[in-house]
């Protein structure tokens, strides 16, 4: 890899992990100098804008988070555990997210919603393919007869997204983990009664 593509690496590295936990509203070009180490001028021959640097910087969380649910899902057998294992992910969300500050998508929607329309833009694009993949694992949980066949599968897939991310939310809040464990309980109890 060439020193300019390091270097473009390294600061969507650091924007990635300062954004997430500073939000985008909450940085400046003077904060991403200090995480990067890099002058202005080193900043700027690599990106346009702070705009840019937080585009790239959100597909970069964004993918590192997706390794993680790929890898967990690979690991399981049925839909229940496939969904377990997606909440295993953030199960120390609180010490040990899998991105530093959290989960990219709760933080980017909830920082962008009414401030950067192109971030918001991604973060529902991101949102709408979690929410297809859940859908997805519902219904191979049909398929194999492990999941009741009237189950409403986009319904079922809003709400574990919803319970999902609220739980990284408050456990990130409280500084308790407890939270994630609870939603995916509640989740899994919810799939089988249904």
């Amino acid at each position: 890899m060439r020193k300019g593509e390091q270097t473009r690496k390294h600061i969507v590295l650091k924007s990635a992990e300062l954004f997430n936990q500073k939000g985008y509203a909450g940085c400046s070009m003077n904060d991403i100098m200090a995480a990067t180490g890099l002058q202005k001028g080193g900043i700027y021959r690599n990106f346009k804008s702070k705009d840019e640097i937080a585009l790239e910087a959100f597909d970069y969380a964004i993918d590192s988070v997706s390794k993680h649910f790929s890898e967990a899902i690979l690991h399981a057998n049925t839909a229940l555990e496939k969904i377990s294992s997606l909440f295993d992910v953030y199960e120390d969300v609180v010490n040990n997210p899998p991105v530093k500050g959290g989960c990219p998508l709760l933080n980017t929607a909830v920082d962008s919603d009414d401030t950067n329309p192109r971030l918001r833009k991604k973060a529902l694009i991101v949102f709408h393919t979690f929410l297809n993949m859940i859908e997805e694992i519902i219904e191979e949980g049909i398929q194999n007869r492990e999941l009741n066949p009237d189950i409403d599968t986009k319904v079922a897939a809003s709400f574990i997204v919803a319970t999902f991310e609220g739980s990284i939310m408050i456990s990130k809040l409280e500084r308790d983990n407890k939270y994630v464990s609870y939603s995916k309980h509640q989740v899994l109890r919810y799939l089988l009664i249904l």
